[in-house]
C-alpha cells in the first residue's frame, strides 16, 4: 500500500528541511546513473525531458554524462534529475508515514508530492510520489532546494500524470 495516497502531508516540516542547505565545493564533472524503466515510464520520462525548464532556480541546464532523456542536470555542483527510478524503500516505511524517521519526510510543493531523504553526504534526494513514474531529484549539500522543486513542479505535473507507478 502506498502511504502517500492516504496520509496528510507535513508541509511545514518539508519546508524547514528544504531550507536547511549549506555550501559545498564545486565539482565540474556531473555524472548520473541512467535508470532502466519500463516502456510506459520511458515514454513519460521523454515527455518530461521535453518539458524541463532551461534554468532551475537560476542555474543553467548542464546535463550529466552519459547523455540520456532520463537524466538532466543544472549548475555545478549539479542538481541532478533522474526519471524512471525504482520506488525508494522509505516510501513504504511506516516510520516515514508516522513522521518518526528524521532522515525522510513526505511533503508537497506546488501540487507535486515528494519523499525527501537526507543522504549521508548532506545532500537531499527528493522522489515524486503519487505519479505514474518516479522522478528523483538530488540537491547537493549546500544548495537550497526550494526553488528547484518549485521550478520543476509545472514540468512534472505536465508530463507525469498522477497515479501509481508500476
Amino acid at each position: 500500500m502506498n502511504f502517500f495516497r492516504h496520509r496528510p502531508l507535513r508541509l511545514p516540516t518539508l519546508a524547514l528541511l528544504i531550507a536547511v542547505a549549506g555550501c559545498s565545493s564545486a565539482d565540474d564533472s556531473a555524472s548520473a546513473a541512467v535508470p532502466s524503466p519500463g516502456t510506459k515510464a520511458t515514454k513519460l520520462c521523454a515527455n518530461l525531458d521535453k518539458a524541463l525548464p532551461p534554468k532551475l532556480d537560476g542555474l543553467s541546464r548542464e546535463d550529466p554524462e552519459p547523455a540520456s532523456t532520463l537524466t538532466a542536470g543544472w549548475g555545478s555542483p549539479a542538481i541532478i534529475l533522474r526519471c524512471g527510478v525504482v520506488q525508494p524503500p522509505k516510501m513504504v516505511d511506516p516510520k516515514v508515514a508516522e513522521g518518526s524517521d528524521p532522515d525522510a519526510v513526505a511533503g508537497g510543493v506546488n501540487g507535486v508530492d515528494w519523499l525527501m531523504e537526507k543522504e549521508d553526504d548532506g545532500a537531499y534526494r527528493f522522489t515524486t510520489a503519487n505519479r505514474s513514474a518516479y522522478v528523483e531529484v538530488t540537491v547537493p549539500k549546500g544548495r537550497d532546494s526550494t526553488g528547484a522543486l518549485v521550478d520543476l513542479a509545472p514540468a512534472v505535473k505536465k508530463a507525469i500524470p498522477e497515479g501509481i507507478a508500476d
